[in-house]
C-alpha cells in the first residue's frame, strides 16, 4: 500500500462516505499525510497499531511547528478519524481509535456586526466590484449569509436549479443534511438580479454562482472582496462573510426568536452551538450598559 493510495482511500471516504465539506477533506487530507510521513507508514495495519504515545509524538512535532491549541485539537481530530479508517481497513475488531484527551480550546464569541455595518458591507462589495454583474454576485452571496444565515459553502453550493428562488429554499449543510430555510424578497431580488446579469449560463446541474471566467465561485473570492470593503469602512477584522451569518443569529434572536428555531435555521446538529448566540447578545447587552449607564462615564 503506497502513501498515494491511503490518502486516495482516506480522501474518498472523507468525500463520499462521510459527505464532509471540500475544506474538511482538505484539512484532514493534510493531517493524515503528515501522520503517515511522521510515523513512517506503509501499511493500514500499521496504522491501525498507532498507540497514544505515537499520537503524542505526531502532535508534538505539529507543536514544534508553531501549533496553537485550537489546530492542535482539530489535528487531533483528523488522525483519530484516520486511524479509526485504517482500523477498519486492516479489519480489525476493535475499531476505535487511541484514547488521548487533546488541548483544552477555549470556546469564542462569535463577533456580529451592527445591522448598519452589515448592510454597509454587502454595499460596497457589490460597488467596488470590477463589472456590474460581479457586484450582483457578491452582493447576492453576502445577502444569502446575512439574510438566510447560510455558511459561505453552502451558499457557493447552490446548484443552478435553485432558481428562481421563492419563499423557502433547500440548502444541503454539514454532513449532507439538508433544512428549508425562508429567503427574504431582498435576498430573492438580489439572487434575481445576479442571474439577469451573469454572462454565463446558469445550467440547472452547474454552480449558481460562477467565477470571473465561469467556473465554480471560490471562497476566497468573496473573502477578499469583504476584506477590501471591511478596510475602506473601517470594520474590525473579524468583520468577515462568515461573522454575517453570525450577525444574522444574533440579530434574530435579539428580536425574540427561540433557540430550537434558531437552531432550526442555522443547521446546528447540536442546541449548544446554538446557545452561544445567548452569550453573544448579553455580551452585546453588556457593552451597552457600559457605554450609557451614568455609573460608567468618566
Amino acid at each position: 500500500m503506497t502513501r498515494a493510495e491511503m490518502l486516495e482511500a482516506w480522501n474518498l471516504y472523507l468525500a463520499q462516505d462521510r459527505r464532509r465539506s471540500p475544506h474538511t477533506v482538505r484539512a484532514y487530507q493534510a493531517a493524515a499525510a503528515r501522520l503517515i510521513d511522521g510515523a513512517d507508514l506503509q501499511s493500514w495495519h500499521a496504522a491501525a497499531d498507532l498507540t497514544p504515545a505515537d499520537l503524542r509524538a505526531q502532535l508534538a512535532r505539529r507543536r514544534g511547528e508553531g501549533l496553537g491549541n485550537a489546530s492542535a485539537a482539530r489535528e487531533l481530530s483528523a488522525i483519530k478519524g484516520f486511524i479509526e479508517f485504517a482500523r477498519r481497513q486492516a479489519g480489525r475488531e476493535d475499531m476505535a481509535a487511541p484514547r488521548m484527551k487533546g488541548p483544552r480550546v477555549k470556546k469564542g464569541i462569535p463577533r456580529p456586526v451592527t445591522p448598519d455595518d452589515a448592510v454597509g458591507l454587502v454595499d460596497l462589495v457589490a460597488e467596488d466590484a470590477a463589472q456590474p454583474w460581479i457586484g450582483a454576485r457578491d452582493r447576492a452571496v453576502l445577502l444569502l449569509l446575512y439574510g438566510a444565515g447560510l455558511r459561505i459553502a453552502e451558499a457557493l453550493s447552490l446548484p443552478g436549479s435553485a432558481l428562481p428562488l421563492g419563499a423557502t429554499i433547500v440548502v444541503t449543510g454539514k454532513g449532507g443534511k439538508q433544512r428549508v430555510v425562508p429567503i427574504l424578497p431582498l435576498v430573492a431580488e438580489a439572487v434575481a438580479d445576479y442571474a439577469r446579469l451573469c454572462p454565463w449560463p446558469l445550467e440547472p446541474q452547474k454552480p449558481l454562482f460562477r467565477g470571473a471566467k465561469g467556473g465554480a465561485l471560490s471562497q476566497g473570492m468573496v473573502q477578499k472582496a469583504a476584506a477590501r470593503a471591511r478596510i475602506s469602512l473601517g470594520l474590525p477584522p473579524t468583520a468577515t462573510p462568515h461573522a454575517l451569518r453570525h450577525s444574522f443569529a444574533t440579530h434574530l434572536l435579539g428580536a425574540g426568536a427561540d433557540l430550537r428555531s434558531l437552531q432550526e435555521l442555522l443547521g446546528h446538529a447540536s442546541l449548544s452551538s446554538t446557545q452561544i448566540y445567548t452569550k453573544v447578545d448579553a455580551a452585546t447587552l453588556l457593552d451597552a450598559y457600559r457605554s450609557a449607564h451614568p455609573r460608567e462615564q468618566r
